[in-house]
């Protein structure tokens, strides 16, 4: 199957102009200035791209695949994340982790729900281990997981400055980094760890230790939730000069305020003009872990849940009302990711790439098309798929 989207406007993240896209199958067969005819015996569909612009399909790198939660007892587990959840906000490519929980959800639910992800239609891949260190892992070992399972990126989510991790030591993290390594180089994927950040007081300590050790490549280590604090984010802006990397989360508490100020489309203006370089930034969305709900009045009423929808809102945003380049918003959550999860077929709109595309419309910025895997999957702002089970 071939599909040609004409006279689109597009941003690989880099700014192309207009262009005529060719996917053939799962690829993107290429970008052409004009594409005249179209051969009658090859079976094509033409979108006229004119009303649109085109970016990479978004690359959610922290979801609770299989559900959150939990921490206020067994009827607080958030449920499984559904795929129009994540098609639907844009999402073609997302990365399964676990949190607090590795007794009641585990290794194998969690690769087996990647699985089904593949199968309904999008790309999938997840983190070996949860927050606990000694890592729980599939096969026995990080190395081994990271070679013999295909869907295995890297380690995560680990966390470190919270009440809820296993207080690791200095020399036990570090063990896990270079683990972590040393299977990505033998299984030619990053091998990145990927750290949650609570909030207690140690912070990024461990982090900015890590900088004067040249065994390690900061870009191997993210750490994430980043902007649940001012003191935090600061921090983390001191550690990306350095040469860290880090990840913003989307999801947030509304109505507290702090929160409300410290949300992606809210912070990256600031954190541009401290001259952190952008590339060293990613965003992701948290979705399916718990979130507490605050009334008018400042009051908790319940739990909510993290949405993936919730990525794209702050990009939206800052599209909409920031001067940053398009080109620089879109690769927080394309090209950005996936040279940090080494992901080299995705993030980017190039010949022979993964047809991971969406359309936005030039005026709201509104997502009208989705292709995942050269597959439409959203069309004219309706999803076309449906789940696995029927709900009546």
């Amino acid at each position: 199957m071939v599909t040609i989207i004409k006279n689109v406007e597009v941003y690989a993240p880099e700014s192309l102009g207009t262009k005529d896209v060719v996917f053939l199958f799962d690829k993107i067969e290429g970008l052409y200035d004009t594409i005249n005819e179209i051969n009658p015996l090859i079976e094509c569909e033409v979108i006229d791209g004119s009303d649109f612009i085109m970016f990479p399909g978004l690359i959610d790198s922290h979801v609770h695949i299989t559900g959150g939660g939990g921490e206020a007892g067994f009827k607080s587990r958030t449920p499984e994340i559904s795929i129009i959840d994540l098609i639907s906000a844009g999402i073609t490519t997302v990365v399964g982790c676990l949190g607090t929980d590795n007794v009641c959800r585990n290794m194998k639910n969690l690769i087996a729900k990647a699985y089904g992800l593949e199968e309904e239609g999008m790309s999938s891949y997840v983190y070996t281990g949860s927050y606990e260190i000694p890592v729980k892992t599939i096969t026995g070992d990080i190395k081994s997981d990271l070679m013999l399972i295909p869907k295995v990126l890297g380690v995560g989510e680990i966390a470190l400055s919270d009440y809820r991790s296993s207080k690791p030591s200095f020399e036990e993290f570090i063990k896990i980094i270079h683990e972590a390594k040393v299977g990505g180089l033998l299984s030619n994927k990053s091998g990145v760890v990927h750290i949650h950040i609570g909030d207690s007081s140690e912070g990024l300590k461990y982090l900015f230790d890590i900088c004067v050790n040249k065994d390690i490549s900061l870009s191997q280590i993210i750490p994430t939730h980043v902007n649940r604090n001012r003191e935090l984010l600061n921090s983390s802006i001191e550690y990306a000069l350095k040469g860290g990397y880090f990840d913003l989360t989307s999801s947030y508490v509304r109505g507290i305020e702090e929160e409300e100020k410290l949300r992606i489309s809210r912070v990256i203006p600031e954190i541009l003009s401290k001259g952190v370089d952008i590339s060293h930034i990613t965003c992701s969305s948290d979705s399916q872990g718990s979130l507490p709900i605050i009334d008018s009045d400042g009051k908790f009423v319940g739990i909510g849940i993290g949405k993936p929808s919730s990525l794209y809102e702050e990009i939206k945003e800052l599209l909409i009302s920031s001067q940053i380049p398009k080109s620089e918003i879109i690769s927080l959550v394309t090209k950005n990711v996936s040279k940090v999860l080494g992901l080299k077929h995705k993030g980017e709109i190039k010949k022979h790439k993964d047809a991971d595309i969406i359309l936005v419309d030039k005026q709201n910025f509104d997502i009208k098309y989705v292709f995942s895997k050269g597959i439409k999957m959203v069309e004219n702002g309706k999803v076309l798929i449906k789940e696995t089970f029927i709900k009546e």
